[in-house]
């Protein structure tokens, strides 16, 4: 099914954070099980979003690369302007990055970047092995 062909079809991005030396295969886990609870298929994630504390991570840059689609990464300053739309607000990511959601955030700025409107998050955060994932959609 190529969603692609459909305009009906909305544009789904992806945002990831990651602790320092995640591996690939933990970040795609993750991703797979997430979509697939959520009954979407992998070809509709137009890009990967990120800090850009991340953007040299290896295995960020390999799951872009193994999935063909662009790594987009922000800054901790433009992060921080989407705390009072995020569902989870971690202490911890804020003490270590200077922002309170980096999947939420960053899936929320490439959607809002792509969009006309406001994006929202289809999917909220979800926690895999020293990483986490959401999904937005842009309006």
């Amino acid at each position: 099914m190529n969603s692609r062909s459909s305009q009906a079809a909305p544009t789904l991005v992806i945002g990831l954070g990651c602790q320092r030396g995640c591996p690939t295969s933990a970040l795609r886990a993750l991703l797979e099980q997430t979509l697939q609870a959520h009954g979407i298929d992998l070809d509709r994630v137009q890009a990967l979003a990120s800090i850009d504390l991340k953007q040299n991570e290896a295995g960020l840059l390999e799951l872009a690369e193994h999935l063909a689609l662009p790594l987009v990464c922000f800054s901790a300053e433009q992060l921080a302007g989407y705390q009072d739309r995020l569902s989870h607000r971690s202490d911890i990511a804020f003490e270590r990055t200077g922002c309170y959601g980096i999947a939420e955030s960053a899936a929320l700025a490439l959607a809002d970047r792509w969009g006309t409107a406001p994006a929202t998050l289809l999917i909220t955060r979800q926690r895999g092995l020293k990483s986490t994932l959401a999904l937005a959609v842009v309006a």
